[in-house]
């Protein structure tokens, strides 16, 4: 019965490092050092009482006093120091031996403020960056990574054929013409349909939960945001005030699927904040600060959400559903019973009005410049997209134990996309024309084992529904898809219920997974064994009406069939060797020179250089 406090005792306010980022050599050895400020203006040190935890032990080991030891190799790592449920974070670098030597070799040019943030990062680091990659090799990655499709081989010699000088006095004509690329790309129908696949992947719910029409009418309203161009803060605001039908304002969907506060909370927490609140709903998160009552207090603006209609009834849920503001209802602490007003999760908002749906407020909230949550995790997704890996990883779990590998470029980044009036395509088109978005993939010795900090391209397989719209330009002939008109691509289709083994087996979330899905983007041996063995990919290759039967029935050289062949499937020409040997065996095959043809487009298929971004 002894009482947990004392009368008038001062609370723990804030917890602080007197040191937040440390350089250190192999081996060496440095000391945190933790301070506590009370209610009453006391501080005191704390650092023996303080929990330790390093990112990558193997980068830095600390011990319970708080003491750092490096590690034998260079390497970058964050360590967690917590007391009392208050975290603080210090950064920890341990750079490669020649980092004061680098000087002398970094002399690559800056296209924009990007490769000033990344630039200054490998220069600490001692990380000497790859050479941008030949400009074939740009246009593939351009192609794919903005609208998801491989140029065709008329694209391809068009953009080749006029690219002005590479040295270093036409360079800004270079980035002109790279430039003027971009932005045809980003205008063209494709744009549409790769992005908004990729935003269904975060947002489609399961069709035997919700209902088959009401999968198709959330897609639809997906791909409508995308083909309007609006703006990503209008996108977020218009789901999070959602109400009306089910089956014509797809948006309202997102309610339909999630239907507690609490399920609603941590959905639009995580998709728009970069914020994971699961662990709040149940006890002190214990790598962040959010308690119990931040998270039922954010709950409490989907406490008034309404619905009309039959509701769910899995597996079948057909009806349609009304989803509006109730004007009443609340949200109360699971422990203690208060019933809580809504309140954002940091900052302030003002109240609804006696009527007013407290979505608004919140979605006003949500989108406001200041909100540097919103935008930081929408640029960090789109760089992720681009870049092979978020500037924080995973894409939406922005927290102080999890920091940026880059924290001002992650800030540079959200001004600018505030700046451009939230607009995803300027944001794609900021991040495309960097050097460090056209480096190669090819690595020097000092960067060969970099894996967070751009000084190469990260290769990475292709998403499932690019990898078979490609196989579907490469061999000429159209997927087809249940409940999906001809003709259409797999970028198009509006449910996972759509059977299609390749895109199973190369990663396509399984329809009864909940959003957001996370897809697993490391390549397997099953997708080895399928494109190797799959009958329907030998009816494509080796059908008569197919891209190898035409080149085969062609007047065209064995030489001029090659080059077809790399141009379509590469966005290359050969090299002389390869062009060689491949014209010698289709000369040499004579009559049967559609089988040669129709081998070596399987095997161009099967190459890592058709499957993998390079």
């Amino acid at each position: 019965g002894a009482p947990r406090r004392t009368a008038a005792e001062p609370t723990l306010e804030q917890v602080e490092l007197t040191e937040t980022k440390f350089v250190l050599q192999p081996h060496e050895t440095a000391q945190l050092e933790v301070w506590a400020s009370y209610s009453d203006g006391s501080r005191r040190q704390v650092t023996e009482l303080t929990s330790y935890l390093a990112n990558e032990a193997t980068v830095v080991a600390v011990a319970d006093n708080g003491g750092l030891k490096a590690g034998p190799l260079p390497g970058e790592t964050a360590v967690m120091a917590r007391y009392m449920n208050h975290i603080c974070v210090a950064d920890v670098v341990i750079p490669q031996p020649s980092a004061g030597q680098l000087q002398d070799r970094f002399d690559l040019p800056q296209f924009n403020f990007i490769d000033q943030h990344i630039d200054a990062k490998l220069q600490q680091l001692g990380i000497e960056p790859s050479q941008v990659a030949p400009e074939s090799t740009l246009l593939r990655r351009f192609y794919l990574d903005l609208i998801g499709r491989l140029p065709t081989p008329e694209e391809t010699r068009n953009y080749l054929a006029n690219l002005p000088s590479t040295d270093d006095d036409n360079l800004s004509q270079l980035q002109a013409h790279r430039a003027a690329l971009v932005d045809r790309l980003l205008e063209r129908p494709e744009y549409v349909d790769h992005w908004a696949n990729q935003w269904a992947d975060l947002l489609r719910p399961n069709p035997y939960r919700v209902g088959i029409k009401t999968v198709l009418s959330y897609d639809n309203w997906i791909r409508q945001q995308f083909r309007e161009d609006v703006s990503y803060d209008q996108f977020v605001h218009r789901l999070v005030t959602a109400q009306g039908s089910t089956w014509q304002n797809g948006a309202t969907v997102l309610f339909r699927d999630r239907r507690s506060p609490d399920e609603v909370a941590t959905l639009i927490s995580q998709l728009f904040l970069g914020i994971r609140l699961d662990c709040a709903k149940c006890h002190h998160h214990p790598f962040e600060k959010w308690s119990q009552t931040d998270f039922y207090s954010f709950a409490a603006y989907f406490g008034q959400i309404g619905y009309k209609g039959t509701g769910l009834s899995p597996p079948i849920s057909g009806s349609e559903e009304f989803v509006f503001h109730a004007g009443k209802g609340s949200v109360s602490h699971p422990v203690t019973g208060e019933v809580l007003k809504p309140r954002p999760l940091f900052g302030s908002a003002p109240e609804a009005s006696p009527g007013e749906d407290p979505r608004r407020q919140l979605a006003d909230w949500m989108t406001s410049p200041e909100n540097d949550f919103f935008a930081k995790v929408q640029v960090n997704r789109l760089w992720a997209a681009l870049m092979g890996r978020g500037l924080v990883d995973p894409v939406d779990d922005l927290r102080s134990t999890n920091p940026p590998t880059h924290p001002e470029l992650l800030e540079a980044l959200a001004d600018h996309f505030r700046q451009v009036g939230f607009d995803n395509r300027q944001m794609l088109r900021t991040i495309a024309l960097s050097r460090a978005y056209a480096a190669s993939s090819l690595p020097t010795e000092s960067n060969v084992s970099d894996r967070l900090n751009y000084s190469r391209h990260y290769r990475r397989r292709l998403r499932a529904e690019v990898l078979l719209d490609a196989v579907a330009d490469v061999t000429q002939t159209p997927s087809s898809f249940p409940a999906m008109p001809p003709q259409s691509r797999a970028a198009q289709v509006w449910t996972h219920r759509s059977s299609s083994l390749f895109l199973d087996t190369f990663g396509r979330p399984d329809e009864n997974q909940d959003p957001p899905c996370e897809r697993l983007e490391d390549s397997t041996v099953t997708q080895a064994l399928h494109l190797m063995n799959d009958a329907e990919l030998d009816r494509r290759i080796r059908g008569d009406q197919g891209r190898a039967a035409q080149l085969a029935a062609s007047p065209l050289s064995p030489h001029e069939i090659v080059q077809q062949l790399y141009l379509v499937a590469y966005s290359r020409y050969p090299t002389p060797e390869q062009a060689e040997w491949a014209a010698g065996r289709i000369a040499a095959a004579g009559e049967e020179r559609r089988r040669v043809i129709e081998d070596l487009m399987w095997a161009m298929i099967n190459s890592p250089e058709f499957t993998i971004l390079d």
